[in-house]
């Protein structure tokens, strides 16, 4: 089960009428009722969807449905999994664009003309300015080369405002204050102008404390089994952000764990089976509600008592009356056989998220503040269990939005769910499992002889079964008359080079050609390392589309609503500001890419010695390491480990000494290198010779040298 959210925070626009719990929901019928009927028509809209997902399924598993009939003589049962192989790759490769880099493809920026926040103030310093500023002014002009950089030791990092750059000049904090109208808003147009920016400080820390926020909440796996979804089924749904109350280790001074307790925003995924939009919507954009089924235990359900605006008597009642979840005919049919657990101690949660009759509400004990009572609908938060409103809270996010993101995978602009993977090849599946089972048929017949048996030259009443060694006792006709086989011909030949054909449809079907996926045998322009990049490449248009979906269906706007979540209820100051929020994922697929290829045609040209001291080998090499997703820090030598990784390669590639080098030179006296040993006694001690002349440069030569 998801974890359940829990909106903690108190606006005014949440009211349950604290201490009323004993009368509140007394007459909930209309509530129930509401949400009831707006749960039957979402799910009576999507029946013929169910049955996509269900095929899509079944494919995917290697599963025959029952709209498969076999004739009684198909023996072979076989099912190729295609689609599970073209799911998986599209899932990598979903999963590779967007965590490739261990960082969501997310980014905020300071709007084009910034409200609210200066996009650019600077600070002009006089050198014929009074004395009380000459601290100030030395501090600030010991490094202007650097970003802002205001003395030693002072730097003001991204994310870092002009509270924090007060805090850093320390003893001439109090020197400041003489200066603070020199603060000018706009770029310093100086050589001695300072200038800071402010909007884009505020964005860069918005971004960070959002990243921080995913990660710390799990985002990742949460992402990943909505994009495992979005490729099989077609659509991948997200929930968030949600308010939770997260434990982290501690231990006091004594020892004892005492951990503590912190409301963090959080994020989850939602299987698109349990996910009920509204019917008539084509989009979240102008969906007007929807519903998320839980299926809780009694452990579950309990665990609801005590957070903000669940009602504990409303909990203990819906349990008091027993289990009511009752499986859909989608659970069933993906069981894998009959003996799954009936679900008999489970409950059927409804989670309803958008709009309801402003008298409604009324009529269940929900203030309306007084500037929305004029609205005939208010977007409201209201839970249900076996007939018992659990929950029951207007809208706590300002602007009011409904928490939940449906990712389409190919969109379809006539529904709200989108086509995957398995829906866009189910036909061409069809077809390699139908020739795969004709090819294997056939090649069990052609494998074996078909017996034809005379009864008429045979003894009566003999058992016409044949195997090996069986007698027949014939009564009459020539030899071979009576039995005899015949070879069925061999066409699995045919029926697998039409396999293939419907393989190379489904690779055109969905847009990932079967080399993309480890399939060997490519040939043409495949041979070739060249000519797989330029065939990946093609293969990634596909992918881009796909990529494009996730950024405008789900980064884009959780990102915005992270930014929302944290303008309503984190009062940090350096973190406003009118700021954009962008998701960049189709974005660095593409850059890498063409980026990629670039920096290395550059680097080529850089090669040449004559063009070598021009270039800037680290940073192009860091730059290369970018675009590849690689970690540049961990991939890169600094320059002056560069130079010592140079000198001991340069000492590995120097030529190793001869034998004859690494012999130690003669000792006086000692006769030349090469020279015969003489025996000047003629005692037999050594050869005895002429010996070898002495050449220039030796001892005991007295020639001349022309």
């Amino acid at each position: 089960m998801a974890e359940i959210d829990d909106l903690a925070f108190e606006t005014d626009e949440v009211v349950a009428a604290e201490g009323q719990e004993d009368t509140l929901f007394e007459n909930v019928s209309n509530v129930v009722t509401f949400v009831n009927d707006r749960f039957k028509r979402a799910e009576d809209a999507r029946n013929s969807d169910e049955e996509r997902w269900l095929r899509a399924y079944r494919n995917y598993r290697g599963v025959y449905g029952p709209d498969v009939q076999f004739t009684s003589t198909e023996k072979s049962k076989v099912f190729v999994k295609v689609t599970k192989t073209k799911t998986l790759a599209a899932y990598g490769q979903i999963v590779d664009v967007l965590f490739g880099n261990n960082k969501f493809p997310l980014t905020i920026n300071p709007s084009v003309l910034p409200d609210g926040v200066a996009d650019a103030v600077h600070i002009n310093i006089d050198p014929n300015a009074e004395k009380a500023t000459d601290v100030l002014r030395e501090s600030f002009t010991k490094e202007t080369t650097k970003p802002y950089l205001i003395g030693p030791d002072t730097e003001l990092k991204p994310g870092e405002t002009m509270a924090d750059l007060r805090r850093k000049l320390g003893p001439v904090e109090d020197k400041v204050g003489p200066v603070s109208e020199k603060v000018i808003e706009g770029d310093g147009s100086t050589p001695t102008s300072v200038t800071f920016h402010p909007a884009m400080v505020a964005a860069k820390k918005m971004e960070k404390k959002i990243h921080d926020q995913l990660n710390e909440s799990g985002a990742s796996k949460y992402l990943r089994s909505m994009a495992f979804e979005m490729a099989l089924l077609g659509t991948g749904v997200m929930k968030g952000p949600f308010a939770v109350d997260k434990e982290y280790p501690n231990w006091n001074d004594e020892g004892e764990y005492d951990p503590l307790i912190k409301t963090v925003p959080s994020t989850n995924h939602v299987s698109v089976w349990n996910f009920y939009p509204d019917p008539v919507a084509s989009s979240m954009d102008d969906a007007e509600y929807v519903i998320e089924r839980h299926k809780m235990s009694r452990n579950q359900l309990r665990a609801l008592k005590g957070r903000p605006y669940f009602i504990d008597e409303a909990i203990e009642s819906a349990i008091d009356l027993g289990p009511d979840y009752v499986r859909k005919h989608w659970e069933m049919k993906m069981e894998d056989d009959d003996t799954a657990p009936s679900d008999t101690e489970r409950w059927q949660v409804l989670e309803f998220w958008g709009y309801v009759d402003t008298d409604i509400l009324q009529e269940n004990g929900i203030k309306i503040p007084a500037d929305m009572k004029d609205l005939d609908e208010v977007s409201a938060n209201i839970w249900v269990v076996n007939g018992k409103v659990v929950r029951c809270v207007l809208n706590p996010f300002k602007p009011a939005r409904i928490p939940y993101y449906a990712v389409p995978y190919e969109h379809n602009p006539y529904s709200f769910f989108g086509v995957g993977i398995a829906e866009n090849m189910d036909d061409t599946q069809t077809l390699m499992n139908g020739f795969m089972r004709m090819a294997v048929d056939n090649a069990v017949l052609s494998g074996n002889l078909l017996i034809e048996i005379d009864e008429t030259n045979l003894v009566p009443g003999q058992d016409m079964c044949v195997y090996p060694g069986k007698v027949f006792r014939r009564q009459g006709g020539a030899p071979g008359q009576a039995i005899f086989g015949t070879k069925f011909p061999n066409v699995a030949g045919e029926n697998m080079q039409l396999f293939d054909k419907a393989r190379v449809l489904a690779d055109e079907s969905t847009g990932f050609p079967s080399f993309a996926h480890g399939q060997t045998g490519v040939s043409g322009v495949g041979r070739t390392a060249s000519g797989i990049s330029m065939l990946m490449s093609a293969a990634n248009g596909s992918i881009r589309t796909v990529v494009k979906n996730v950024d405008d269906y789900l980064l884009a706007p959780i990102g915005r609503a992270f930014f929302a979540f944290n303008m309503q209820f984190d009062f940090d100051e350096g973190i406003r500001g009118d700021l954009e929020v962008k998701a960049n994922g189709t974005e660095s697929l593409m850059a890498n890419e063409v980026r990629s290829q670039r920096l290395m045609q550059f680097l080529q040209v850089a090669s040449n010695p004559m063009l070598a001291p021009f270039a800037k080998m680290d940073y192009i090499v860091r730059e290369i390491a970018k675009s590849m997703d690689l970690d540049p820090d961990k991939v890169t030598n600094s320059m002056a480990d560069a130079a010592i990784q140079a000198e001991i390669m340069k000492a590995f590639q120097q030529p190793m000494p001869t034998p004859e080098q690494q012999q130690a030179p003669p000792e006086e006296g000692a006769p030349p290198a090469g020279a015969d040993v003489q025996d000047p006694t003629g005692a037999g001690g050594g050869n005895i010779g002429t010996g070898t002349a002495p050449v220039p440069g030796e001892q005991g030569f007295s020639g001349n040298v022309a």
